[in-house]
This record gives C-alpha cells, structure tokens and sequence, in this order.
C-alpha cells in the first residue's frame, strides 16, 4: 500500500511538473520575439529538464526487469539523439552564414573609405551578393535536411495521436507502474520542443505544421486528458496553438530558417546592400553616415546570432551526454535487480 502511494504521489508530482513548465514557456513566448534565441533557450532548457525528471521517476517507480518500457525508452532516447544531431547540422550551417557575415562587417569598420573607393565598394557589394547565394543554399540544404533526417522520426506526434498508438486504454498508459503513460507524455511534449527548435534553427516547411484541431477538443483527445489525469494536455495544445498563430503572420513570405536574431542580421545585410548601391549610383556625402549605421546595425545582429547561437551549441553538446548517462542509469535498474 505504501508503495502504490508513493507511486501515485510521483506520477502526480510528474504531471504538474509537465504543465507548470509548459504554462511557464508559453508566458516565455508571449513575453520574446518570436523564435529568438532567448526563448529557444528556454525550449532547450525545457527539453534537458525533461529527461532529467524522466531518470529520476524511473528510479522512484520500481520498474520490473526486463520489461519493454526498457525497449520503448531505448527507442524514444534514440529519437531524441538524432533530431539533435540535425539540430547541431542545422546550426553549424547558420556558424557559416555568420562567418561569413563577420568579414563583410569587418571590411567596413571605416565605411569613410568606401566613400572614395568605388572599387572597395563594389568588392563588399560582390561579398554580400555571395553571401545571399549562400544563404539561398543553406535553406535549401537544411530542406533536404529536415525532409531526409525529421520526417521519418515521426516528430508530429504532437499533432495527431501517434503518441498514444498501441496505448488505447487507461490500464495500458498504467503499465509499468504508470512510466509507460510517462513515456509517452515525455515523447509527445519533447516532440513538440523539438519541432520548434527545428523550426528555427534548421527549417520551417509546410509538413512542420503546428495547427491540429483547431482548439476543438474530439474523442481521443478527451481519452488522452483522462488517461493523464492532467492538464498538462491544454498547457501543451495552449503553447502549440500559439506558435500555430505567429507563423501564419509569416504565410506568404520565405518560411525557411525562423530564427529571430538569424532573420534580423540577413535584414541589416540587405539594409547595408541597399545603402552602398545607392551610394555607387548617387555619391552622396550623406550617404557615408547612413552606410556607418547599417554597418553598426549588421555587426550588432551578427554579435547578438553568434553567442545565441553558441550558447544553444554548448547546452545541446551537454544534452548528449545527459542521454548517454540516463541510459545507462535505466539500463543499471536492470543490472541491480538481477
């Protein structure tokens, strides 16, 4: 008796974890510009306490030996590793662009030089040509990307009901004295992390839809708030919903790369082209202090992407080997109970 009240006592404490942290990144969104790496952080955060909690219950709630709840955490860890790893190629693709965006800013460090130099002028004008080449490019490369690498991993089930296949009925999401449901709230809110990181580190395409149902609750999705006992099912559809809603606001422009900070230094890129053009065709003197705050513009973006981006580098190389251990920390619950 005291066991199963124990056992209760976590699966509760782990559910209000869940939506306590969902309802505090949804007040994240509401309160950052939209995909900036002040919020993804906080997403990544998220991801990291996720599996971290996931260990430590599994610890609490004297898992059999041998059970398949090993299998199914085994298998959904190993999800999670790749869609980082296409995370970190998405990223190290943006550490290029920005590269390269550094040594166009740092070739105007005295923009009063272009104004006499017409040839210097035009060399940078051919620089940020490149660079928008490249850029194109990198899109279409984290395309193919997300089309090879995330598709077949089923991130979406967020989005439908894959979460639950195979689970049907209440005494099934209780199985393994409750990890199984567990498992899968795990893998349906880390889908949906998941998806926005891809989203705004990696690329954003039409398949990568957060709209579902609309906010119109149908059957399954009643059996799945019931299954849980939790709210952590409204706080989750509350936070997709609202990311569902700033996305459309960019229907009809490029989707790509939805990163803010990245969006803002490819604009301050072409706000600097558009300056040294006209100064080529007008030479005007006034022209000089306009290409000077372009430049300042450019370099303060291209500062704000590259420790963002850095930072998000360390706390994902830190994520793996947070996977690493906890495997090996489940797979030690069977050793010891041999």
């Amino acid at each position: 008796m005291g066991t199963s009240s124990c056992t209760a006592t976590s699966l509760h404490g782990f559910y209000h974890f869940l939506s306590h942290q969902l309802d505090d990144l949804d007040h994240a969104f509401l309160s950052s510009d939209f995909m900036s790496l002040h919020f993804l952080h906080k997403v990544l955060s998220l991801l990291r306490a996720l599996h971290s909690h996931l260990i430590q219950l599994g610890h609490r709630l004297h898992l059999p030996v041998g059970g398949k709840w090993l299998d199914e955490y085994m298998d959904d860890s190993s999800r999670l590793w790749d869609a980082c790893q296409v995370l970190k190629s998405g990223i190290s693709r943006i550490e290029l662009y920005h590269s390269e965006a550094s040594v166009i800013a740092s070739s105007l460090q005295d923009p009063h030089l272009l104004r006499f130099n017409h040839r210097a002028s035009q060399r940078v004008l051919r620089a940020i040509y490149d660079l928008e080449r490249n850029g194109f490019v990198l899109e279409e490369e984290n395309r193919i990307l997300m089309n090879t690498r995330i598709q077949p991993l089923s991130l979406l089930c967020f989005n439908d009901n894959s979460a639950l296949t195979g689970m049907g009925s209440t005494s099934k999401s209780n199985a393994f004295n409750g990890f199984r449901g567990v498992l899968h709230a795990v893998k349906s809110i880390s889908s949906l992390l998941l998806m926005i990181l891809l989203c705004s580190l990696v690329y954003c395409w039409p398949e990568s839809s957060f709209h579902a149902n609309d906010g119109i609750e149908n059957e399954d999705d009643h059996h799945q708030r019931t299954m849980f006992s939790s709210s952590f099912v409204a706080s989750m559809a509350r936070l997709r919903q609202r990311v569902a809603n700033e996305i459309d606001r960019v229907e009809g422009q490029p989707v790509g790369i939805l990163l803010f900070e990245f969006r803002e230094a490819k604009a301050a890129m072409d706000d600097l082209k558009t300056e040294l053009e006209k100064a080529l065709e007008e030479e005007e003197e006034e022209e000089e202090d306009e290409i000077e705050e372009k430049a300042e513009k450019l370099k303060s973006w291209n500062g704000a992407l590259r420790s963002g981006v850095d930072a998000i580098v360390g706390e994902l190389d830190d994520f793996f080997d947070e996977i690493v251990e906890g495997r090996k920390k489940l797979l030690d619950i069977c050793t010891h109970n041999r």
